[in-house]
């Protein structure tokens, strides 16, 4: 299995140890890399990858701007000589950030989560959720079977999701974004830009908070409405 990957970033020699440090790796084939943000865009809108490195701090447009730019996005790992831009890169579900300058230990664990993820991703889910009652993750090493009926709620935790089910918790390096997506709508709410919760499983609902068990999960201010329909349609006994 190879994944294919570009690189953007303004500063060429930035670009260059990208590509040395791709070289070393079997599993990474860098296809063109772009000095140039909008020539990258270009090249994104005509051809499919599966990983994009990409700079946060451009001349022209944000990492973070590009990335919201495109219709449909590939994994991304951002790229920063600022670590304080990391989080800016969390909240777009960055698989991972990279701190300039990058060394190949930390560029080879960073390519290792765009593999694992990849890999759950297209060969390990092999049911959809309409036609399954469970769906398969990689935690701690392994591949863990979860039924849709025993998860509490997904929340996002800076690279990670953590799905937490009745009896304990799991850590996973599926960005928050696939993991809304594989959810069954029907069952499944998005509370917070980082929560996603079972409705079956709400047991009160006190100001901006929803009762999970021993949890309080966030509700955000623009998303009251559609949480509170949702929850309440038909189910809400009134004098």
């Amino acid at each position: 299995m190879s994944l294919s990957a570009i690189a953007i970033d303004d500063e060429p020699d930035a670009l260059e140890i990208i590509r040395i440090l791709a070289e070393k790796v079997p599993f990474l084939h860098l296809q063109e890399t772009f000095t140039n943000a909008f020539t990258g865009i270009e090249y994104l809108q005509k051809n499919e990858i599966d990983l994009l490195f990409l700079d946060i701090k451009m001349p022209d447009i944000t990492g973070i701007e590009l990335l919201k730019s495109l219709p449909s996005t590939p994994m991304v790992i951002f790229t920063t000589a600022y670590s304080q831009y990391a989080l800016d890169g969390f909240e777009v579900n960055a698989l991972d950030y990279l701190v300039k300058p990058v060394s190949f230990e930390r560029f080879l664990k960073a390519a290792m989560k765009a593999q694992d993820y990849y890999e759950v991703r297209e060969n390990n889910i092999t049911e959809t959720a309409s036609a399954s009652d469970y769906f398969f993750i990689k935690a701690d090493n392994k591949l863990v079977k979860l039924f849709f009926e025993d998860v509490l709620f997904a929340e996002a935790l800076q690279n990670y999701v953590v799905i937490h089910t009745k009896d304990k918790k799991y850590i996973t390096y599926l960005t928050f974004k696939s993991v809304e997506e594989y959810l069954p709508v029907d069952r499944f709410i998005k509370t917070h830009k980082s929560f996603i919760i079972a409705a079956e499983k709400t047991e009160s609902i006190e100001g901006n908070n929803i009762r999970i068990g021993s949890h309080d999960i966030p509700i955000s201010r623009n998303l009251k409405d559609e949480v509170m329909e949702k929850l309440l349609k038909g189910k809400f006994l009134k004098r």
